[in-house]
């Protein structure tokens, strides 16, 4: 169970600390000539590849999903919850939460509804008594282009050297030739929702819960607006404003609460629950965890966004995390970026 500083946020002094632990738990990795990027751990280069296609750094920034906008409210656990996990959020008390949705990239001015700003993300942090607390970091796509960070960076680095004037075929539809889980994930629709309130969002990534009888079962989060599904008609979305979901949000929330079921889709004997590429049958059953309630836009939140960092492995009693590559790397790649916008 993770145990946070005061108000959550994990402040500069602690973010030098973690990452000194990571450059220790990665040595092997890293070599005495940092300037060589090659040399750098593969998250390292996820994130300084992120900088280089938003063409940052952005002082104080998320090297992705660096557009964002935070509100606060409770989670309140489904009577099924308890037979998934023992987590403690998932019994019968009410969980205050915070929560941060975003555009994708790390351009801090990414239009809403530029098709850049897919895949958006929700960031979801349980606060747990005793100061500790767990989070769900998810997407709106059902879906990840590559299977390991490798991969990851093998994309983005082909976008990267994909310019204008790149010979045919570009680096990047050379890379998608080759690599169909990321030619998929860049062809599936993402139309501008019309608003974050509207948009389901999916845990790529699946986890290991038990529950208080020892039960194990394996899932990935859906998380689904009460409100239903809405996307932007193909006519309206040159016709928003570069900032219209960050907009409504708070508008919507002094009309009355935002409200999100969350469920886990339940993994059937057989299915791969250690690659994000690997999309589960619709038909699989899902478990209700619970109604997220969101009532309140924080006044403070682009100082708030700066000096937290969520994390999909903040875990708790009764979750734990798959083998799956891509969720192994997460928090490093966070922790890199976390440390170079707190330094700041």
């Amino acid at each position: 169970m993770q145990k946070s500083p005061p108000h959550q946020l994990l402040t500069a002094k602690v973010a030098k600390a973690l990452l000194a632990f990571v450059a220790l738990s990665l040595a092997s990795q890293v070599y005495a000539d940092d300037a060589a990027e090659s040399s750098k751990p593969v998250t390292e280069q996820i994130v300084d590849t992120l900088t280089t296609l938003a063409h940052g750094p952005y002082a104080g920034y998320r090297a992705n999903h660096a557009k964002g906008i935070m509100v606060s409210g409770t989670f309140t656990p489904a009577k099924t919850a308890a037979s998934l996990s023992s987590a403690p959020h998932l019994q019968k008390a009410a969980t205050p939460v915070i929560v941060r949705f975003s555009d994708a990239t790390g351009l801090p001015t990414m239009p809403d509804a530029d098709a850049n700003a897919n895949p958006h993300g929700i960031a979801i942090r349980f606060q747990l008594p005793k100061g500790a607390y767990t989070d769900i970091v998810s997407i709106s796509v059902n879906g990840f282009p590559a299977a390991t960070p490798e991969d990851f960076l093998g994309l983005l680095n082909a976008v990267a050297a994909s310019g204008s004037d790149a010979p045919k075929p570009s680096p990047v539809e050379q890379f998608l030739g080759t690599h169909p889980a990321a030619l998929k994930f860049v062809t599936t629709p993402k139309p501008a929702p019309v608003s974050f309130a509207t948009l389901p969002f999916y845990g790529v990534n699946a986890f290991k819960f038990t529950n208080a009888k020892g039960k194990i079962q394996y899932g990935r989060y859906r998380i689904t607006p009460l409100a239903g599904a809405q996307s932007l008609p193909t006519d309206e979305v040159a016709k928003v404003g570069p900032d219209y979901l960050m907009e409504d949000l708070p508008v919507r929330l002094k009309k009355g609460p935002v409200k999100f079921k969350i469920a886990v889709q339940l993994a059937a004997e057989g299915d791969e629950v250690n690659d994000a590429t690997v999309v589960w049958p619709e038909d699989r059953p899902q478990i209700e965890l619970g109604t997220l309630t969101l009532k309140t836009a924080i006044a403070d939140s682009k100082a708030l966004e700066k000096t937290i960092m969520f994390n999909p492995l903040a875990l708790t009693t009764g979750i734990e995390a798959s083998a799956d590559p891509i969720l192994l790397a997460r928090p490093t790649a966070y922790l890199v970026s976390f440390g170079r916008r707190v330094g700041k």
